[in-house]
């Protein structure tokens, strides 16, 4: 197992791309003043700028899922629908942070993640088109470079000209963040100007983007066509934000998370963290309900009933489902409206999809499309060779 200092060597002793000198007047007119919502305009540290990265207003509509009680009512916040190589809920994020870095004539960016990590593909993309150098920590059970291969969000962090240094399991604050520092320590006795971002993008700067997506989602009727709001937790920063926001309007919705990880107190830490930072005398246990106990087999492994749900949802809705996130919160989701219906304010759910479809690509759902339940939906490959031939339908 390599450590730090092995991996510090990694880094080349010459400068990589560009210095900090090199950021020209066109990085720094993107930079646009931020001006939060009247009712976020009292919070504390409220960030002084933003950039224009995500596409918005991501739709929301109805979504008919399969096996969903009847009594619930279902709708879909399309947050998968940001961007393309930068969809999903981190570009969000990177709109306030990575406006730091370039407020801050940054000229490299450092962050880090699991090998599927949606949060470092997003930052590798997006820090190339600003200009940024990047270096992502990806966690690895496989220290063998040669084998972490080149599929799913690993493929575009690839083709985005990432630095990506392969770093044990370890946890963020007491292992990869300090991994980060001393990278950056290295990097600024290059003459770089290095810029830190939290893994999954989840610090008090980045909530700012859901802060602004929630007033998109009130702007899209969200109070009145709705009594409760559903979102994965991983990290925490998106639950944080929606959260946060729900208080701060004085909402009556109620809030869900369903933890993909082992640890419901890591997410409510967080979100205290944040209200903390944010100068708030409130609980994230009043503000937020975390819902635990349907993250088996365990983060980044789906179960073979994930991917078959994942397949019957895609197949008669057209939404796709990531296999580390949104499928476990659905399935989360629809077990408590099932078991425990009274957890919910109301029968008027909106789920909010924070995207991840580029971990679709990573194999694991391969064979069940050429599978008998793969043909169930609809998934079979017919041939038709000639005209004249009799059809295959």
């Amino acid at each position: 197992m390599e450590t730090a200092d092995q991996l510090q060597n990694t880094i080349p002793n010459e400068l990589t791309e560009f210095s900090s000198s090199e950021m020209n007047a066109h990085d720094l007119a993107q930079l646009h003043v931020y001006e939060p919502p009247k009712w976020a305009s009292s919070l504390k540290n409220i960030p002084k700028y933003s950039i224009k990265l995500a596409q918005r207003n991501t739709p929301i509509h109805s979504w008919n899922l399969p096996n969903a009680p009847k009594e619930f009512s279902i709708s879909i916040k399309r947050d998968d629908l940001t961007g393309c190589t930068l969809s999903g809920n981190k570009v969000r994020k990177l709109e306030f942070t990575l406006a730091d870095a370039l407020d801050k004539k940054c000229d490299t960016v450092i962050t880090c993640g699991r090998l599927s990590s949606n949060h470092c593909r997003t930052t590798a993309v997006a820090a190339k088109q600003l200009g940024f150098n990047s270096y992502l920590l990806l966690r690895s059970s496989d220290q063998k470079t040669v084998a972490v291969g080149c599929k799913g969000n690993l493929l575009i962090s690839r083709m985005a000209g990432s630095n990506i240094i392969l770093v044990p399991e370890l946890k963020y604050k007491s292992g990869l963040k300090p991994m980060m520092e001393k990278i950056a320590e290295k990097l600024s006795k290059q003459g770089l100007a290095p810029y830190l971002i939290e893994v999954g993008g989840s610090s008090y700067t980045g909530l700012f983007g859901y802060l602004t997506a929630f007033q998109e989602m009130m702007d899209q009727n969200l109070l009145e066509d709705f009594d409760d709001i559903v979102m994965t937790a991983a990290s925490g920063g998106t639950a944080a934000g929606i959260a946060i926001a729900n208080y701060l309007t004085g909402s009556k919705l109620k809030c869900h998370a369903v933890n993909v990880s082992d640890n419901d107190a890591n997410v409510y830490s967080k979100i205290n963290e944040e209200l903390m930072a944010a100068g708030l005398l409130v609980e994230a246990e009043d503000i937020i309900d975390v819902i635990g106990g349907h993250h088996l087999p365990g983060y980044e492994r789906p179960s073979q009933e994930d991917l078959e749900y994942i397949l019957e949802i895609s197949s008669s809705t057209g939404v796709l489902l990531d296999p580390v996130y949104n499928i476990k919160t659905v399935r989360g989701m629809l077990a408590e409206m099932t078991n425990n219906p009274k957890r919910f304010k109301g029968n008027r759910i909106l789920f909010i999809h924070t995207g991840g479809c580029f971990g679709l690509f990573d194999g694991r759902i391969d064979s069940l499309l050429t599978s008998s339940r793969g043909t169930e939906c609809n998934n079979n490959i017919l041939c038709w060779r000639d005209i004249d031939d009799p059809l295959p339908i």
